[in-house]
């Protein structure tokens, strides 16, 4: 990001007042006080001042893109979030005029400079901020906080940071920033940090699906992939084969158009992108409910019938009515768990297999690359599961971008042909494994064994996924958080960041921070330290501590 002439001139008085941390030196300059921030920032530095910040924190703006709404909405959420404890907000600009000769705050507005007006959230969008908090004095330009982003989306991200240095001292009712002043630049390390929701196998209603995105936006995570459907329910209206959504588990848990199109507004607003997933041709069942013909047969309701053309007209058809609902440049066709058993026991398969010499696998592979061909044409990027890869990479599309779950070096071998990867190791980053503790999720790293930088380059990031079997409505945000949070961090952060020193000091008592910043904004976070997650505390103790 290039800054402006005053900021930089600001950041040279910061630097010469405060004490540069980088994120490699040692946990005791993060145990002393509070704040802690998670993700950690590129680049930091603070000093020994605490500055009060006014409970009728104004909001100035600037460059092309500071009037955006993205931006005032924001502001206005997370004032609500800061000055929780100040129950008549609306009135206390009236009681500062009252009482401004009593009570002085050193922080009294908050300045967003946006440099660009473009609002377009695709992958890749610059996220990067710089924010820098300082009392207004005869040494510094500021006297307030200050945040410059190129994009509305490096503002958001801004935003939640200065949120996080913003704590209640109880004894002042007031809010306070301590360690200031503070200039921080961050960016994310990888483009896409993302999280599975999985709303087959547990319906969830679309204010569970907003309280997870608005959640996200507190880790910074940026792609909501959006598993909708797969064998047990098709709770989703589409226009053109209205008859799909017969697969529901019942006509009350089902999505409109409608509430999809929200969620992709009320995500786009903090910066979430939403990547809507057909897994096809296995995980379809529940599509033959209301259109049987999809099934090669009674018997055989999985893989769909890889013979019709009705087949990939329908998937065309709800592919044609997600276009419009989904502006995310990748679609997520699925394509993992295909036995094809059945295939080879119906007759009318059967003899469309031997009529083209194709083996099962042939006829697996040819589904894949029509469904492929289909996403192209509606001008999608394809996402396929890494079986695609593994049973014939050479024959997909150079614009594929394979998902690992399985095996743990197949990003390796997907970059190494030259493919984009996500990372999602199952082991690690399946957040229904309930037996994996958030160290373990901590210390994955998606580079590991990719040395080569070019190839380093097509891993875009991972993905933390939150499968539904055994997850519904009740359990759901305890289950992501705060395990997903680990994985957050070492997508935002610096890789030397999260893999230098002892955790136990560097990492585990800003993530017990921000459990507890999580459950203050009303997100049920489970404790850090269970050993199975999702349990409650196993006896009495402090949130910082459990």
């Amino acid at each position: 990001m290039v800054l402006n002439p005053p900021l930089l001139h600001t950041l040279l008085i910061l630097l010469s007042l405060s004490t540069t941390i980088t994120s490699s030196l040692p946990s005791q300059s993060l145990q002393d006080s509070p704040p802690y921030l998670w993700p950690l920032p590129a680049k930091f530095s603070s000093g020994d001042e605490t500055l009060s910040v006014d409970p009728s924190l104004s909001l100035t703006v600037a460059g092309n893109g500071g009037g955006s709404p993205i931006v005032r909405a924001a502001f206005d959420r997370y004032m609500g979030m800061i000055f929780k404890h100040a129950y008549n907000r609306a009135s206390s600009l009236l009681t500062r005029i009252r009482f401004l000769s009593m009570v002085e705050y050193d922080i009294t507005s908050l300045k967003i400079i946006v440099h660009s007006d473009s609002e377009e959230l695709q992958l890749g969008v610059d996220e990067s901020y710089t924010l820098m908090v300082s009392k207004n004095n005869e040494l510094s330009i500021v006297g307030a906080a200050t945040i410059e982003a190129n994009t509305v989306y490096g503002a958001l991200r801004g935003l939640e940071t200065f949120s996080q240095l913003c704590a209640f001292d109880y004894l002042t009712k007031s809010v306070q920033i301590y360690k200031a002043p503070w200039f921080i630049q961050d960016k994310p390390r990888f483009q896409y940090r993302g999280l599975l929701i999985d709303t087959s196998r547990h319906f969830l209603p679309v204010d569970v699906i907003k309280q997870i995105i608005e959640s996200m936006s507190f880790a910074k995570l940026n792609v909501l992939h959006w598993h909708i459907v797969d064998e047990q329910s098709f709770p989703f209206e589409t226009p053109t084969y209205p008859n799909l959504w017969k697969g529901a588990y019942s006509r009350w848990e089902r999505y409109t158009v409608e509430d999809a199109s929200e969620i992709v507004r009320f995500a786009k607003m903090r910066g979430i992108n939403v990547m809507a997933e057909l897994d096809v041709p296995g995980h379809a069942e529940s599509w033959g409910t209301g259109y049987p013909d999809l099934w090669p047969s009674p018997s055989c309701r999985e893989p769909l019938d890889v013979t019709k053309n009705f087949t990939f007209d329908v998937i065309s058809g709800i592919l044609a009515d997600m276009r419009k609902i989904f502006p995310f440049e990748f679609f997520h066709l699925g394509g993992d768990e295909v036995n094809t058993d059945c295939w080879k026991n119906t007759t009318h398969v059967k003899e469309w297999l031997q009529g083209r010499n194709f083996t099962s696998k042939d006829a697996y592979k040819y589904f894949v690359l029509r469904a492929q061909q289909i996403a192209i044409s509606k001008n999608w990027t394809p996402v396929n599961w890494e079986e695609t890869f593994s049973s014939f990479g050479k024959d997909l599309d150079p614009r594929t971008v394979v998902q690992n779950w399985l095996v743990s070096d197949i990003c390796q071998k997907a970059v190494a042909k030259g493919f984009r990867c996500i990372f999602s190791n199952q082991g690690y980053w399946y957040l229904d494994h309930l037996d994996v503790p958030w160290d373990q999720v901590y210390n994955t790293e998606p580079l590991n064994g990719i040395h080569d930088p070019s190839q380093q380059k097509l891993v875009i990031g991972g993905e933390v996924c939150m499968w539904g079997e055994t997850a519904d409505t009740s359990v759901v945000l305890q289950t992501i958080w705060p395990r997903a949070a680990a994985a957050a961090e070492r997508m935002w952060s610096t890789r030397e960041a999260v893999s230098k020193g002892n955790i136990t000091l560097t990492a585990l008592p800003r993530l017990h921070y921000f459990r507890c910043l999580l459950n203050n904004r009303g997100v049920p976070a489970a404790p850090v330290d269970n050993w199975y997650a999702r349990r409650p505390p196993s006896g009495p103790g402090s949130c910082y501590a459990q």
